[in-house]
C-alpha cells in the first residue's frame, strides 16, 4: 500500500512539474488532497430530515472530495435542541458545518452563542433553508451570521430562480431554473456583509383571484467576522433537495465557504470528484 501511494505521489509531482496535471483523473488528484471534513446537522420541525440528510450526504460526497459526518435528532418540534452544541469544543477538527436544522424557538442565548463562537473564530458554514428561521434569541446575532434575516414564507408554489452575479466564483456557469412547488422565505433584513447571488420569484394567488408576483433573495454569501458563510433558503421539499441543480449549488457554496473555488468558479485541484 505504501509503495503504491509513493508511486502515485511521484507521478503527481512529475506531471505537476511538466504542467500536465490536467491529464490526471479526478481520483488520482483527490488522492493527493485530504478530504474536507464536514458536519451535517439536521432535525427539528416541519421537514423530511430523515430522508434529506442522506440525500445531501450522498449528493455532496459524489461531487466533492469531502467526508460528511452526520448529527441528527428525531425531535420534530421547533424546539429541537441538539446536545452536540452543549460542548464547548463541538466543532473541533471540522473544516465546515452544514446547518440544516429547524429550531425556531430554541432561544437560550448561551446555547446559541456557543454555536456562533465556532464560526466567529473562523469555521466556515453552509446554511440551508430553515436554518434561516432558527435560534430567534432576543438579538439579531444569528441573522448576522446567516446574512439575511427571515421569519416567514409564502405558499407552496414554484420559485423562478434568477442568478444575479454571473461573475461570482460560486455562480459562474450556473443557469436560471424553476423549482417545483416550494417555500419562498421572506427577507426582513439584508445585512451589509451579505452579497446576494440569486433571487426567487413566485406568483401568489390573491383573495380576488388575481396573482401577485413576490420576490426575495434565495441564495447569498456572507462575511461573518473571520468566516465565509454560504446560505440558501431553498430546500423545503425532498424533491428539491434531490434536484442535481440544488446539490450543485450547495456543493459550490461549500467549496466557496472553505476557500476552495478559484476566480473562474473551478474547484481547487483535488476537491472535485
Amino acid at each position: 500500500m505504501n509503495i503504491r501511494l509513493s508511486a502515485c505521489s511521484a507521478l503527481f509531482c512529475l506531471l505537476t512539474a511538466l504542467g500536465l496535471t490536467s491529464f490526471l483523473g479526478p481520483a488520482l488528484r483527490a488522492a493527493e488532497v485530504q478530504p474536507l471534513r464536514a458536519l451535517l446537522v439536521t432535525g427539528g420541525c416541519c421537514h423530511e430530515y430523515g430522508n434529506q440528510k442522506d440525500i445531501l450526504k450522498k449528493g455532496l460526497e459524489a461531487r466533492l472530495n469531502v467526508v460528511i459526518a452526520q448529527v441528527h435528532t428525531n425531535d420534530t418540534t421547533d424546539r429541537a435542541r441538539l446536545a452536540l452544541y452543549e460542548k464547548a469544543d463541538w466543532a473541533k477538527d471540522l473544516d465546515v458545518v452544514i446547518h440544516d436544522e429547524c429550531s425556531s424557538y430554541v432561544t437560550d442565548k448561551a446555547f446559541v452563542q456557543n454555536i456562533l463562537n465556532a464560526h466567529r473564530n473562523g469555521l466556515p458554514a453552509v446554511n440551508l433553508h430553515c436554518a434561516m428561521h432558527s435560534y430567534r434569541i432576543d438579538s439579531d446575532e444569528w441573522f448576522q451570521f446567516t446574512g439575511i434575516q427571515s421569519a416567514a414564507h409564502g405558499p407552496h408554489e414554484p420559485i423562478a430562480i434568477q442568478f444575479l452575479d454571473a461573475e461570482h466564483p460560486l455562480t459562474k456557469g450556473l443557469t436560471d431554473w424553476t423549482t417545483i412547488r416550494e417555500e419562498l422565505y421572506n427577507n426582513l433584513k439584508v445585512f451589509p456583509t451579505a452579497h446576494p447571488l440569486a433571487r426567487g420569484r413566485q406568483f401568489v394567488k390573491q383573495p380576488d383571484g388575481t396573482s401577485k408576483e413576490v420576490e426575495y433573495f434565495v441564495a447569498w454569501v456572507n462575511q461573518y467576522d473571520k468566516t465565509r458563510v454560504f446560505s440558501t433558503t431553498l430546500g423545503h421539499n425532498t424533491a428539491t433537495v434531490s434536484d442535481p441543480r440544488y446539490l450543485d449549488l450547495v456543493a459550490r457554496g461549500l467549496l466557496w465557504a472553505c476557500g476552495k473555488l478559484d476566480a473562474d468558479g473551478k474547484p481547487s485541484p483535488g476537491y472535485r470528484r
